[in-house]
């Protein structure tokens, strides 16, 4: 099955990580490999995954520790963000001052440079500049930073030697409109070339290569139309190149698989004589195993499924909230309390709902709910969270407490704004102050895949309640459906739960 471990010198199957993480920009730095992926409105944003092996991956942190990007909208105050924020960026190390980098811009207009020593701590914001560096890739040619980035018309930039400001830019290439759209920048130095990846979304992959950085550059198609390792999915594209220890060059892109979201998938390299980076095809498509990476190491990675008790002092990388969230009604390490932080009818309004990726192609999450100390009006319990969206959980009304299956919670495509807060379609009367609710989600790509909710009051038995929910499979919203546990209030703030386990689980 997809996630476990291959023999040593063996095979690996694609997707190396069938989980939502897209965009991705990859760098090695000794001995690890570093992954970084878009979040939108998800904050923490920018996401780091790490793997000593290629295949093998595991969460190590964030880049962009709150979505500190001018606007209260971002909070879910004045205001909502969703499919904002972080899109493609751009992560990177310099050796000589030994700091990570992150460079990414919002809302088409501004771009922000977050920097660390640390992978998962100390990331902190470093710089605005009030411009667009729109799908960013940052190569580090020695010490000078430079910046690849546009959208058919593709720029580079110099950036001062601390990434607070622009030194120069220009053009250096127009896309033919034979080609139509070229984005997702990545830049690197190979020799004497510097080479800009490019993706057109969402069936291709083009390179440009020239001598100097400012160009000219001269052009050559990697892929287009190649059939993809996930059945039911897109074209891998976009992502980015690194290269191992002992020198060879792998390719991770992401596979369009929804309603699971842009899962992430690695393939080899070569260069041909006179110099283009060459995509190692099985059979004529992006193979689903190729042999493992000759990668020697004895480091291990924690698996990216599996329980949490929140029991340690802060939430750990696996965990993000819808939009930035209000630190005051969140408290760790005797389990996750959540005392509501929102007076609504509308879940996607709500602030400090956790999200959680789901595991591809199939998994179960499971919550431990202790809803005690609920208070008349609250909703609380566990979503499959998208722009259409359902879940079980407990409503308190009148001093009764009853588990709910909710569905028809819907977002208009493009504007984001509700359009459906959602109607029970099942329901029966609990009590004991203790719950578990249940999610088991099918996101094999393409329509009709669904989602089923079940509940139980020992821990042990569980009733499925309402309808299967079908889930949408529309690329529009971008990040695929998440699990998400939320509480929040109808008529006044002041209830608490707490979740005292959740569990990620697949076949």
């Amino acid at each position: 099955p997809a996630g476990t471990t291959p023999p040593a010198g063996g095979s690996f199957t694609n997707p190396v990580v069938w989980q939502d993480f897209a965009d991705g920009d990859i760098i090695r730095v000794g001995d690890a490999y570093y992954y970084s992926a878009s979040t939108m409105h998800y904050s923490p944003g920018a996401p780091i995954l790490r793997s000593y092996d290629l295949v093998n991956w595991e969460y190590a942190g964030h880049s962009v520790p709150r979505l500190d990007f001018d606007s209260a909208a971002y909070d879910l105050s004045g205001g909502r963000a969703y499919v904002k924020g972080i899109w493609a960026s751009a992560f990177n190390y310099r050796p000589s001052d030994a700091t990570y980098y992150w460079l990414g811009c919002t809302e088409f207009n501004r771009t922000y440079v977050y920097t660390s020593a640390a992978i998962g701590s100390g990331w902190a914001k470093r710089a605005r500049i009030n411009k667009c560096y729109y799908d960013a890739g940052l190569l580090f040619d020695g010490t000078t930073p430079y910046v690849a980035y546009g959208n058919g018309t593709i720029s580079v930039a110099q950036l001062s030697p601390d990434l607070t400001s622009e030194v120069r830019s220009q053009t250096v290439y127009t896309t033919p409109s034979s080609i139509g759209t070229l984005e997702g920048a990545r830049m690197y130095k190979r020799g004497n070339y510097y080479y800009i990846w490019l993706t057109r979304p969402a069936n291709g992959q083009y390179v440009l290569r020239s001598t100097s950085p400012w160009g000219p550059y001269e052009q050559r198609q990697v892929l287009l139309d190649l059939p993809g390792p996930i059945s039911g999915g897109g074209v891998p594209h976009q992502g980015g190149l690194v290269q191992t220890q002992n020198g060879d060059w792998w390719y991770m892109a992401f596979t369009d698989a929804y309603p699971g979201g842009r899962m992430p998938t690695l393939a080899p390299i070569t260069w041909s004589g006179d110099g283009w980076p060459v995509l190692q095809t099985v059979n004529g498509r992006w193979g689903t195993s190729y042999p493992k990476p000759a990668i020697s190491t004895t480091r291990t990675v924690q698996p990216m499924i599996g329980p949490d008790t929140f029991t340690g002092t802060s939430l750990a990388p696996r965990w993000e909230w819808n939009h930035n969230p209000d630190t005051s009604r969140v408290s760790v390490g005797n389990g996750l309390r959540l005392a509501t932080a929102t007076v609504t009818n509308d879940l996607y309004n709500a602030r400090n709902t956790l999200t959680h990726r789901i595991q591809g192609p199939a998994s179960t999450a499971t919550i431990q709910l202790n809803y005690s100390a609920m208070a008349d009006g609250d909703r609380a319990g566990l979503a499959m969270l998208r722009d259409r969206s359902a879940w079980i959980g407990v409503r308190k009304d009148n001093g009764v407490t009853r588990v709910s299956m909710t569905n028809g919670l819907t977002m208009s495509t493009g504007s984001w704004a509700t359009t459906g807060t959602g109607t029970e379609a099942a329901g029966a009367t609990v009590s004991g102050g203790t719950i578990w609710l249940r999610v088991t989600a099918n996101i094999q790509p393409g329509s009709g895949r669904t989602a089923t909710f079940s509940y139980s009051t020992n821990g042990s038995t569980f009733t499925t309640l309402g309808p299967a929910f079908v889930m949408n499979n529309d690329w529009q919203f971008f990040m695929g459906y998440r699990f998400g546990i939320f509480n929040y209030a109808t008529r006044a703030l002041g209830g608490a739960v707490t979740v005292n386990r959740f569990d990620l689980t697949a076949p």
